[in-house]
């Protein structure tokens, strides 16, 4: 008692740490690991501070002939920007659609059997690995320039994303209108539709949406490599040299991107 008295006479206030010594001892690991291994990558690939600020006067010189757009190329832009846009809305469509069986395979709490969930999870992941230009550049091989290769190369990359998406909220569910769908006779077409459908129904428009936005941007990438778009006219025009209409391809790209976006925000903000 004298000794707690002392301490309030004099007015030390012992408060406890915020975080423990052991979690301070990770976090100082942790952070010095970090730094290390960005210290030995910079000098591994040779990229250092010293490197960028030369590469700054020629990055001037670059950005300057972009300007002032020229937008006497509109015309083209706006077809290969509803081409874009076409290729995005097709993508996601058909990966939707593809998604729905996969994503019920692929969730524990409805797929009872061990080795078909296992399998699905496995194919997901796999499709996952692959990063869309190089599916892109595949189907360019296999069926040419255009249009057809890049929605071939979304759906695919779209499919891996959504399936995965959908298959974890199912697995998030509340699981008692099931059962008790279950438990009074329902067979199991009944209970997807009836008990578990309403449930995942909202999150799966926000995820449909979100994966058409990332569609149109990775489009736009695609075309870079002759899968259609209006990335295939960005790169026509700067292979030419044609930087102002390059930069007015650009500025399009940029006010149809924040214009979609902002459209399915507020579409996925009235769904859920």
């Amino acid at each position: 008692m004298v000794k707690k008295q002392d301490q309030s006479v004099s007015g030390q206030v012992y408060a406890p740490p915020v975080y423990p010594m052991k979690t301070k001892t990770r976090i100082t690991v942790l952070f010095v690991v970090m730094v290390g291994l960005l210290i030995y990558s910079s000098q591994r690939t040779e990229v250092t501070f010293s490197s960028l600020a030369t590469g700054i006067p020629n990055m001037v010189q670059v950005f300057v002939k972009f300007f002032p757009p020229d937008f006497d190329i509109m015309d083209a832009v706006i077809k290969r920007l509803a081409e874009t846009i076409q290729m995005a809305v097709i993508a996601t469509t058909f990966a939707a659609l593809l998604c729905v069986p996969l994503s019920l395979l692929a969730a524990r709490n409805i797929m009872p059997n061990r080795w078909v969930y296992f399998t699905v999870r496995t194919f997901l992941n796999i499709l996952r690995t692959i990063p869309d230009i190089v599916l892109a550049v595949i189907f360019v091989g296999l069926f040419g320039i255009g249009a057809l290769s890049g929605i071939l190369a979304l759906i695919i990359f779209s499919l891996g994303i959504l399936a995965k998406l959908i298959s974890e909220t199912i697995e998030a569910v509340d699981m008692k209108p099931i059962e008790a769908m279950r438990a009074s006779g329902a067979n199991s077409l009944q209970t997807i539709c009836f008990g578990l459908v309403p449930q995942v129904l909202p999150q799966f428009f926000s995820f449909v949406l979100y994966v058409l936005e990332i569609n149109i941007r990775a489009s736009v990438v695609l075309g870079l490599v002759g899968a259609g778009g209006i990335g295939l006219l960005l790169d026509q025009q700067i292979k030419f040299y044609n930087y102002p209409q390059a930069m007015a391809i650009i500025i399009v790209i940029f006010a149809a991107v924040v214009i979609i976006e902002f459209i399915s925000t507020k579409i996925r903000e009235a769904i859920v």
